[in-house]
């Protein structure tokens, strides 16, 4: 006699019992988490700079850094003057609730408005973890083509938010951005769509107050 496990729903289970744990603790204490996810190279770090650089003044802001290895982002973001600290995942590929919670505590919550994790870089593994956050956000970068949601569908499934980077390069590569569009709605018809450029700052100011109007109706009580 034996008995069959199926680990990966027992893991699923556990794993989305301490995302809501964290998000009752979160809105105790009236902190927003944003969990920020792309595949490496989309303009993600660039992209949260510029969103610091815009909402430091308003809101008190933290950033988890999450990479396998290195803390070239944390360094990066470092500069801009808001508490930062580096999660090393060990290998694994995405950041799980426990993972976020410990890294919450290492950041240090007293006082913060806003805080962002900033997730491993691929598009599959990070969608599969709940990791406690509020909202939910990608990148997807013209580069990358317009037809990612529909080879990457959990992802965009469970975004509230979609940034598309790097518009100023449109005329240069083979990306229908209303197709794009569209790809993302089956997914998830809910979603926020944003075209921007990280760079220039076209779009930004959309993003910027998506962000504003979602920590203020979270602090509500």
């Amino acid at each position: 006699m034996y008995k069959v496990y199926e680990i990966k729903q027992r893991v699923f289970e556990s794993n989305d019992r301490e995302a809501d744990g964290l998000r009752k603790e979160l809105k105790e204490k009236q902190i927003f988490l944003l969990n920020l996810m792309s595949s490496p190279g989309s303009g993600k770090t660039t992209t949260l700079t510029k969103t610091i650089q815009a909402l430091k003044e308003d809101m008190k802001i933290g950033v988890m850094e999450a990479d396998i290895d290195s803390d070239v982002d944390a360094q990066t973001i470092a500069t801009l003057g808001v508490k930062t600290i580096q999660l090393h995942t060990g290998g694994m590929c995405h950041l799980d609730a426990d993972m976020t919670r410990q890294g919450m505590e290492e950041l240090g919550v007293n006082e913060l408005d806003l805080a962002i994790l900033e997730n491993v870089g691929n598009l599959v593994c990070p969608a599969e973890f709940d990791t406690g956050a509020v909202k939910n956000a990608m990148i997807l970068s013209v580069p990358e083509g317009d037809d990612k949601p529909l080879k990457y569908p959990l992802m965009f499934s469970i975004c509230d938010v979609v940034l598309i980077n790097k518009i100023d390069v449109l005329a240069y590569f083979d990306f229908d951005l209303e197709q794009c569009k569209k790809y993302i709605h089956m997914r998830n018809p809910k979603a926020k769509v944003i075209p921007i450029c990280a760079k220039t700052g076209e779009g930004m100011e959309l993003w910027y107050q998506w962000l504003r109007d979602e920590v203020s109706a979270w602090k509500k009580p």
